[in-house]
């Protein structure tokens, strides 16, 4: 009996593909004019279909050289495919796939750092874009201060190879002043608050650890270089076996690096780009003076809810956030979270209602067909909770008001880090300062206030008047001795 193999994805199975599902332009038909730091998966199905979009509409040699500063698996695959992939956007019971030829070429950071410093050196690359997560900036999540560690000083200071992000962004910015090779913007698609504004902040305290002279460094990136603000939406899991079934069955083809996302999509950005940009607004991009509305919105009253279903979720045992959202009461403690504590915090762009958003961002968290899993959107609580949450809270305290709601999420994430679900089961605790979350924990006693004294000094994640703020404190002891006295299903039952 014959035996018959479904083809790789790439230029030669194109022609193979349903039309609906095949890219709007061919990898190498459109030169490169873009570097992307950060070759992950909500890269993949956010920029780069925006910018195959805008292309497609509107011309312009502004192809994406997509950088991994770590994962050698994604080069490879993607350079197996001719650097194609496909995305599947997923609501309810429905699936489709369109596959995207938006990268001109893709290279792996750690193996040839050299060649991504030159990159950025090129006169060709006008834009810079990053997803490289929070804790890829090396910035106190909660000063916005440089953490510049060991790795980061010899990226720095030394001829070496750079390995950190920040190190091959200064390494390139400082090549491509030397070669005088142009503007460019640098553009942040994370979730950092006031992104831009922090980008070009760790470039200026980076660029002062650098050896010598380098006044007209400082010139001319003030001259040549800008960092505009953006806020990005996409809900993009982590892709799965069946994200990879459900891409083979669409394309009659396999794909080894599909990703898969809801509908919803959106994508703010401040225009500021001197060396020009896609067409971006012919791909449904909002262009604005100041993204920074837009970002608290999302940080908010997306991002903080997301993270508070996340931890109690996975307190509860529930594997995914719409599984998480089904716990009685969750959904009704979410929305008074943004009714009470999120809405007043901050003045919302115009016309946009945060209530109105919070619910809409529920209803996209409910949808089961997008498995997020509640212990992947917990990872790296401690860089996340000061954006997300904290702000929130600063700001309704420095307006005389109770932040009840916000202050649950907070215990949610105590009581998450403690590592015990309520049936027992272990928590993972994937953070960057995992060690000295442990550290404390294991010194302090066991009962909620001990665990709370001991976590509110973590001056990285807590800042010094937070911490010191008796009304919040009280707040989160109340909330932690809840859940650790009743667990995360009856707190929530009792708390309307």
């Amino acid at each position: 009996m014959a035996v018959t193999t479904t083809p790789l994805l790439g230029l030669a199975t194109l022609s193979r593909l349903p039309e609906q599902c095949r890219p709007l332009i061919r990898p190498g038909d459109v030169p490169a004019g873009i570097v992307h730091l950060g070759l992950g998966a909500f890269h993949r199905a956010h920029q780069a279909v925006y910018i195959e979009e805008a292309i497609a509409a509107g011309g312009g040699d502004w192809g994406i050289v997509g950088v991994a500063p770590r994962s050698t698996r994604v080069v490879a695959d993607l350079t197996a495919q001719d650097r194609l992939f496909s995305v599947t956007t997923m609501s309810g019971p429905s699936a489709g796939t369109r596959v995207v030829g938006a990268l001109a070429g893709v290279r792996h950071a750690g193996t040839d750092p050299g060649a991504v410093v030159a990159l950025l050196a090129d006169p060709a690359i006008r834009v810079v874009t990053l997803t490289v997560t929070e804790k890829g900036y090396h910035l106190d999540p909660s000063t916005g201060r440089l953490t510049a560690d060991a790795q980061l000083r010899a990226d720095l200071t030394t001829a070496r190879a750079p390995v950190t992000v920040p190190g091959l962004l200064l390494r390139g910015l400082l090549a491509r002043c030397r070669a005088d090779a142009g503007p460019i913007a640098v553009l942040s698609c994370d979730n950092l608050p006031s992104n831009g504004r922090r980008v070009q902040s760790l470039v200026d305290q980076a660029r002062r650890l650098l050896p010598g002279d380098r006044a007209g460094f400082a010139e001319w990136l003030g001259a040549s270089v800008t960092f505009p603000g953006s806020m990005v939406d996409r809900i993009v899991p982590a892709s799965t076996p069946a994200t990879l079934e459900l891409a083979a069955a669409a394309l009659g083809a396999r794909d080894l690096a599909g990703v898969h996302g809801e509908p919803y999509r959106q994508w703010v950005i401040e225009d500021r780009f001197p060396g020009g940009r896609p067409a971006w607004e012919r791909a449904g991009v909002v262009l604005t003076d100041d993204a920074g509305p837009w970002e608290r919105l999302k940080l908010r009253a997306l991002n903080g809810v997301h993270s508070a279903i996340a931890y109690l979720g996975a307190v509860a045992g529930r594997e995914t956030i719409a599984a998480a959202l089904e716990i009685p009461g969750m959904r009704a403690a979410m929305a008074r979270f943004v009714a009470e504590d999120v809405a007043g915090s901050f003045q919302p762009p115009p016309g946009v209602s945060i209530v109105g958003y919070g619910e809409s961002a529920l209803g996209r968290f409910a949808d089961p067909a997008i498995a997020h899993r509640t212990r992947q959107v917990a990872m790296d609580g401690s860089q996340k909770l000061p954006q997300r949450v904290l702000h929130t809270i600063a700001d309704r305290r420095a307006a005389g008001a109770s932040p009840r709601w916000a202050a649950l999420v907070v215990a949610a994430w105590m009581r998450y880090v403690q590592g015990v679900a309520d049936d027992g089961r272990v928590l993972p605790l994937d953070d960057p300062l995992a060690d000295q979350i442990r550290a404390r924990l294991a010194a302090a006693k066991p009962a909620p206030a001990c665990v709370a004294e001991a976590l509110f000094g973590l001056d990285t994640v807590f800042p010094a008047e937070l911490a010191a703020d008796d009304t919040v404190r009280e707040l989160v002891v109340g909330w932690l001795t809840e859940l650790d006295k009743h667990g995360v299903e009856a707190t929530l039952a009792g708390a309307a």
